[in-house]
């Protein structure tokens, strides 16, 4: 690989463990974008390697990766190629590549962002998908959850105290009903235990028909 003399590696063994060390990378920027898809070019080589180091700064507070120290090698026209994060400090030694994974995971979103793609259209093929971290809804869920119930409370209440309100309303119309009756001397019939009974007219009376019989038998001709 084209690496292998920029990190100036001298013997095979030094050449499998910086092997491991490198990334490769592909991107499908016709797939994501369609007609609004960007050309690969030196800029945007730049840019990559800008946000990787950006990356492995953000992860490693004592980090001091330039963006010099991030060397890719073997770039396709279909947008493919390898990279590996080297220490200036340290003879341009390959970063370890777990350290490099852990940065790239951290800043996975960053790393989409800049290049309008997602984990299925700028791959690292040795770095699992990461998942965007859940939306965090600005009100607390147990705000809204409380909010349901009070408003859920209130209803009943309310729909209560209308329920009464009718109901009274209705007893009181009956009972106005009932008196104005009384009143015209109506007669009204009423039931008792499932038997219909007439009321008593107070005002005319009511004569009993035995008595009135009797009545009859003692008149003087």
């Amino acid at each position: 690989m084209c690496f292998i003399n920029l990190i100036s590696l001298r013997n095979s063994s030094s050449f499998q463990q910086n092997a491991q060390n490198a990334f490769k990378v592909r991107l499908s920027i016709k797939t994501a974008l369609g007609d609004n898809a960007y050309a690969w070019d030196a800029n945007e080589e730049y840019l990559f390697k800008a946000m990787v180091a950006f990356a492995m700064r953000r992860y490693s507070s004592k980090s001091t990766t330039q963006i010099s120290d991030v060397l890719l090698c073997n770039v396709t026209d279909r947008v493919s190629f390898w990279f590996v994060v080297t220490d200036s400090s340290q003879n341009m030694t390959a970063v370890p590549g777990s350290v490099v994974e852990a940065a790239i995971r951290m800043n996975r979103n960053r790393i989409n962002s800049a290049f309008l793609l997602s984990d299925k259209t700028l791959q690292f093929l040795k770095i699992t998908s990461t998942l965007s971290p859940p939306v965090e809804p600005s009100t607390p869920v147990w705000l809204i959850v409380f909010g349901v119930v009070l408003c859920l409370i209130v209803a009943g209440i309310v729909f209560l105290v209308v329920a009464g309100i009718q109901q009274r309303k209705k007893k009181n119309k009956e009972s106005t009903e009932r008196e104005n009756l009384e009143e015209k001397g109506e007669v009204t019939v009423t039931v008792e235990n499932g038997i219909p009974c007439e009321a008593l007219d107070l005002k005319a009376g009511h004569i009993n028909g035995v008595f009135a019989a009797d009545d009859e038998r003692f008149t003087s001709l």
